[in-house]
């Protein structure tokens, strides 16, 4: 950065000079220190434990697409924390849920949020769904130093792709491989157990609120198998985020919205302990 501006009003040059349309680039010209995936980690012994997000997973429907998360973080064995928020807007008809390093997650989520915001404005046009999830794809092969030192971040991104006017999924490996999936998938380390519930569960003539509950039965099947997960605790008022995106934006589902549907799930399961019983063929 030019010296001799700070503290006189004045933006350096280097936020006046014409370039790319990507933050992105931008930090990796001027503060490449500033990128998560470039700083280095102190010497350490033995294995870091650092808190952990776990489940997330995704959904489409004929109005669009649904996100949710557990709330549950973990750090080895131990509960870190119980209410973490793993969904998040990425604008307005996309969103990203989170699963590896919480911290660093939360801060790729925050990343990516400017990313799209800079591009905007710098264009004057949004990203196309498909154009967001590529710069999400290059911000997660960033990480890969990170994430070969066990700090990976494998994120879920989901939206409503106003040109196809439908909801789409896209998921990632550590490397920043990405691929669409069709209907429904999971990620985080309950994610077999999501997956596998919503196989049973998914079909493509879900309403919204059928297909929520459908997610929220699948975040409590992954709680009953998985410790990492955490199912809706009734006591302490805590329940799954659950993110609807139609082609009217992204919308959080309420805590009441929530809340009457997880508790639905669980008066069904006083009766059918392992969930809904499959019709027989």
């Amino acid at each position: 950065m030019a010296a001799g501006t700070y503290g006189t009003g004045r933006l350096p040059a280097a936020f006046l000079t014409p370039g790319s349309s990507s933050f992105l680039d931008f930090l990796g010209d001027h503060s490449p220190e500033l990128l998560p995936g470039n700083r280095s980690l102190p010497p350490v012994k033995g294995a870091v434990e650092l808190p952990h997000g776990t489940t997330i997973v995704a959904a489409t429907f004929g109005g669009g697409v649904i996100l949710a998360g557990d709330r549950r973080a973990t750090m080895g064995n131990v509960i870190a924390q119980r209410d973490i928020e793993k969904v998040f807007p990425a604008d307005e008809f996309s969103a990203v849920g989170i699963a590896g390093t919480a911290g660093l997650a939360v801060e790729m989520v925050k990343l990516f949020q400017l990313e799209l915001e800079h591009y905007e404005k710098i264009e004057g046009a949004t990203l196309s769904l498909e154009g967001k999830a590529n710069r999400l794809s290059t911000m997660i092969r960033g990480n890969l130093g990170m994430a070969l030192q066990g700090l990976a971040v494998v994120p879920l991104f989901a939206g409503y792709d106003t040109e196809r006017e439908k909801g789409r999924i896209f998921s990632y490996d550590v490397t920043g491989g990405r691929s669409e999936d069709v209907g429904f998938t999971a990620t985080g380390s309950g994610s077999v157990y999501a997956r596998s519930s919503l196989k049973k569960l998914y079909r493509g003539d879900l309403t919204e609120r059928q297909l929520a509950t459908a997610v929220i039965q699948a975040l409590y099947d992954a709680a009953d198998d998985d410790s990492a997960t955490g199912g809706p605790d009734i006591t302490r008022r805590i329940f799954p985020i659950v993110a609807v995106i139609t082609e009217e934006g992204f919308r959080r589902l309420s805590e009441a919205e929530v809340s009457e549907i997880a508790r639905a799930v669980l008066d069904g399961r006083l009766e059918h302990p392992d969930g809904p019983q499959a019709e027989v063929l």
